[in-house]
């Protein structure tokens, strides 16, 4: 990419017009009512997964949340292994319980919801014995941050495919800019799938709160063919430096 397009995506962000052949996302495996997903061979034992459709749409799995999982898993173990994370809109627990699985982690990672899917995002702990790795936190879009997370100050905030209901979209961009004003150095990986002409208004309304990279992954031509989108927001008034940049968009 070139420094123009390591920077902030400009206003005709092209990766918006989607190949019409979509091809689809690495398969992943059911039994029963539990999923088991190793992403690629990215882990040595499968994650294993409950998903508890009563919930609605985030007690189930979404191709966004694989696409970012095993990009985290393929590009950041070394830097998630000593970093504050904090997944927003958890649901299952997906991103959030991969990155524990497979990047030994040495500090708690929070994955977080509403409180209706705490149980689930609890269970799916326990599914794959990672209490004391993993704690489950409500938290609401738009409120403020809780004295907890103020005081666990993510250096990683995860999002996958928390672009689906649109009343919430101020309600998360205003929680992603709590999230970056209380740790202006943090990054949010954001990861989402384009359904609707909303879903473009919500990330052009984000473009002018915060800086805006796309993101490089090896899997993109197959990803970005349905429609998934690999990006990330750090804080506008930082300028990116090139080992900033590079560091995002690789």
């Amino acid at each position: 990419m070139s420094n123009e397009e390591e920077a902030a995506l400009p206003d005709g962000f092209s990766t918006f017009d989607v190949d019409e052949q979509l091809a689809p996302v690495p398969d992943y495996k059911r039994a029963g009512d539990t999923t088991f997903l190793d992403f690629s061979g990215l882990l040595a034992e499968p994650l294993k997964l409950q998903e508890d459709l009563k919930t609605g749409c985030g007690g189930q799995l979404w191709p966004a949340g694989i696409v970012l999982a095993k990009h985290m898993l393929r590009y950041h173990r070394d830097k998630l292994q000593h970093s504050r994370i904090l997944e927003l809109g958890a649901g299952s627990g997906l991103v959030g319980l991969a990155i524990a699985k497979g990047s030994s982690i040495d500090l708690s990672l929070y994955i977080t919801d509403q409180v209706e899917m705490e149980a689930l995002m609890q269970h799916n702990i326990v599914l794959n014995r990672l209490q004391g790795q993993v704690e489950t936190r409500v938290l609401n879009w738009g409120v403020p941050l809780s004295p907890e997370v103020v005081e666990f100050k993510p250096e990683i905030i995860l999002a996958a495919d928390c672009v689906y209901f649109e009343p919430a979209f101020p309600l998360l961009l205003r929680t992603l800019h709590d999230l970056l004003e209380l740790n202006p150095l943090a990054t949010i990986y954001f990861c989402f799938n384009k359904r609707r002409r909303a879903d473009i208004h919500m990330f052009k309304t984000a473009r002018k709160a915060f800086h805006v990279t796309e993101i490089e992954d090896a899997d993109r031509p197959i990803f970005s063919r349905q429609g998934i989108f690999l990006v990330a927001f750090t804080r506008k008034s930082l300028e990116p430096t090139p080992s900033r940049v590079a560091s995002l968009a690789q």
